[in-house]
């Protein structure tokens, strides 16, 4: 059995479509078609049957998926190591990171572990904080850029920086009338801050609420007895910051996205405003390649710098 055979069984169990599968495999349907049906035969069982959503594995397909799951992380884990032996000459490392901090907190990281491991691929994958931390405990991902878990996670966890939750808006925003100087106040690095209940006339641009930008806002407005004026209140973090920016109304972000929308104006929430702290983590049961150490090392040096 070939790890190539395995990721073409992985291929059509996450696409649930064979068709899909093969785009994504880059060979032909009818190859990938033969395949299964040769590969089926010569085990003498079925592996996925025909729904109407697609495919979906059989009961012996699913063990045979989990043992692909678990050769593969096991194959990638030699990988490691014998990269270590390359002195990192060569080699790959697996990167999770939200969509939109990894949008503008990825690129100078990346463009620095280049400069200096040019022969080291990084690979992006993009979940939310949650997903994050289940995929390194699965050893899916080498490393990841996330919220701090919740007590009690077994990661290996590496302290980044505070970032605050703030407003962003446009620099014609009429809320701007009602700012006041921040720089005098060392519980926030932004210059410009802005009492929540000012801003009660003005429409706001919102995340879900199963979302940390959500959940924090949501808290902020039932705190201070507020009924937001929001028409759209399911929008991505990066969607609704840049609606706001652009001038449509008003949404919660990252003070470090202000390397992103750099023509908007960021407001502070004052000394309550909610915050998140960024960490790096790895899992605490794998091996911990050179390459994902080098560019953990990195991501410090590189974001630290810019936050000071």
């Amino acid at each position: 059995m070939e790890i190539k055979e395995l990721n073409y069984l992985i291929a059509i169990a996450e696409e649930k479509s064979i068709s899909k599968a093969a785009e994504r495999l880059y060979m032909a349907q009818s190859s990938l078609s033969q395949f299964l049906t040769n590969y089926e035969s010569n085990l003498g069982y079925r592996l996925f049957v025909r729904t109407s959503n697609g495919v979906r594995p059989t009961e012996s397909g699913q063990l045979l998926l989990e043992y692909a799951y678990h050769t593969i992380s096991e194959y990638h884990r030699v990988q490691d190591k014998m990269q270590d032996v390359s002195k990192l000459n060569a080699g790959h490392v697996i990167l999770g990171i939200s969509s939109f901090r990894g949008s503008y907190l990825l690129p100078p990281v990346l463009n620095a572990f280049h400069m200096t491991y040019p022969n080291i691929h990084v690979q992006i994958v993009e979940k939310n904080s949650m997903a994050l931390e289940q995929y390194l405990m699965n050893g899916d991902i080498d490393l990841a850029l996330l919220a701090r878990p919740e007590k009690g996670s077994r990661l290996h966890i590496f302290n980044l920086l505070k970032d605050e939750i703030c407003l962003v808006a446009s620099p014609n925003h009429p809320v701007l009338n009602k700012a006041k100087d921040n720089t005098k106040h060392a519980f926030s690095q932004i210059p410009k801050c802005v009492n929540i209940k000012d801003t009660e006339n003005y429409e706001f641009l919102l995340s879900d609420y199963d979302t940390i930008l959500g959940r924090e806002a949501r808290k902020l407005f039932m705190k201070n007895k507020m009924t937001p004026l929001a028409y759209n209140n399911t929008l991505s973090a990066l969607f609704a910051a840049s609606l706001a920016a652009s001038g449509q109304g008003l949404a919660f972000t990252y003070y470090s996205s202000r390397h992103y929308f750099r023509n908007a104006e960021f407001l502070s929430l004052g000394k309550d405003a909610p915050s998140i702290e960024l960490v790096t983590a790895m899992s605490p049961e794998r091996y911990h390649s050179k390459a994902a150490i080098a560019l953990n090392d990195v991501i410090h040096q590189i974001l630290n710098t810019d936050a000071s």
